[in-house]
């Protein structure tokens, strides 16, 4: 390890153990430790602004996101976050809500691996982050890093010493950072990769250093499957086995089964759905054309567009052409005329909710697209879930989707905050 680096290391930490001090960061929790977070994107703060984030329903918000570079020893933030970061931490300090900032996403998780990679890197990644930290006043750090030791988007760096680097990197801030300071991470379906790959069967050590994690249950059917299903599924136990591709309940099972325990995770609960286009035809499964199909076939050279902020076709970050993302905000099922303003099905949208995956599909026969999201019976299920096995809360992607609280509204109850 350079000698350079390590003093200021400390000598950033110690500062913002002063900036943190004067907070009151008691955890990302509420006085039982309940957590009721979501992440705030820059990129929807034009029509979803500070002002309009429902501050006092949330114990922590996290803003997304900041990118680790080529270089270890620095952390992108663009201009407009550079900007608007402040108005967010100063307006969730004014709420008395904890404000992190969330490091990577999936287009931003390219470095990652290299900036775990050594000691040098690491102590250098350490300095890049304490620094933003004591800069913005912030009172934890989120890791979004999709995935160690697996491909994500398709061009990160990866390593099979990735999860053990890891674990140094979050030592290394725990033992220095002040006592309160909150590190969380975004976690995928099962535990992180070992060496060869596999899930790793032992991650208790993450559980010490860290406050908690939120299992990204999301995702799990989309475009890129075989048929439709279900985008965020509670269960999937009562499902065929050919449509067990994950869920909630799978995914909790299998990181508590590694030793991370079970009031130290949050379940991650999205606010929007995946669309495919489907023919009448494989649409129902009766003649009569009364009753959706579960788990129809799909078209998947016709990936018709979304809701307005739907990813348009183009380049990703690995340069690979993509189609329309095909996603549809819960506000943008309103907005496209799927939903009723109070989040019901609307006239002539056909509508069937799978009581095995706790998931609502719609479909406009006129358009052909099928939709799977969460409505506020899903939401619901899924916050009598956290609080029947006892989990910490839920984190929402993102604050954004919602439409006039109605999801969050329906989880902070079934909860019981």
């Amino acid at each position: 390890m350079r000698p350079s680096i390590v003093p200021l290391a400390i000598a950033s930490l110690l500062s913002l153990s002063g900036a943190l001090a004067a907070t009151g960061n008691a955890g990302a929790g509420d006085a039982k430790g309940h957590v009721a977070t979501a992440w705030y994107t820059s990129w929807h703060a034009a029509e979803f602004p500070l002002e309009k984030v429902s501050w006092k329903k949330y114990t922590a918000l996290t803003y997304a996101f900041a990118t680790p570079s080529e270089d270890p020893s620095v952390i992108t933030l663009a201009p407009v976050d550079q900007q608007l970061l402040p108005n967010f931490v100063a307006m969730a300090h004014k709420n008395n809500v904890k404000a992190l900032v969330s490091i990577g996403g999936w287009t931003g998780s390219i470095h990652f691996s290299t900036a775990v990679s050594t000691a040098d890197n690491r102590a250098l990644f350490v300095k890049a982050i304490t620094d933003m930290a004591t800069q913005y006043k912030l009172d934890g750090i989120d890791f979004d890093w999709e995935y160690p030791n697996r491909q994500g988007i398709g061009c990160n760096n990866i390593s099979p010493n990735d999860t053990p680097n890891f674990l140094e990197l979050l030592h290394a801030l725990r033992s220095a950072a002040p006592k309160d300071f909150i590190l969380t991470a975004a976690v995928y379906s099962t535990p992180f990769a070992d060496a060869s790959g596999a899930p790793s069967s032992d991650v208790s050590a993450f559980a010490k250093v860290l406050n908690h994690i939120a299992i990204m249950n999301y995702d799990i059917w989309g475009t890129f499957s075989a048929t439709v299903g279900p985008n965020a599924p509670l269960d999937d136990s009562c499902a065929l086995p050919a449509q067990q591709e994950g869920s909630a309940m799978a995914s909790v099972r299998a990181w508590t089964a590694a030793g991370f325990p079970i009031n130290q995770i949050v379940l991650a609960v999205a606010s929007y759905g995946h669309s495919m286009t489907v023919t009448p035809e494989a649409a129902y499964s009766d003649a009569q054309k009364k009753e959706l199909a579960l788990y129809p076939a799909f078209d998947a050279s016709s990936i018709q567009p979304g809701d307005r902020w739907d990813d348009a076709p183009g380049t990703d970050a690995c340069g690979n052409e993509q189609q329309w993302g095909g996603n549809w905000n819960f506000w943008g099922l309103i907005d496209g005329g799927f939903l009723t303003e109070v989040g019901k099905p609307a006239s002539g949208i056909a509508y069937r909710y799978d009581a095995c995956s706790q998931t609502p599909f719609v479909y406009n026969s006129q358009t052909q697209i099928m939709v799977s999201f969460d409505n506020a019976q899903s939401f619901a299920a899924k916050g009598a879930y956290i609080k029947k096995k006892g989990l910490r809360g839920f984190a929402m992607w993102e604050a954004a989707g919602d439409h006039n609280d109605i999801l969050l509204d329906s989880i902070r109850g079934a909860i019981g905050f």
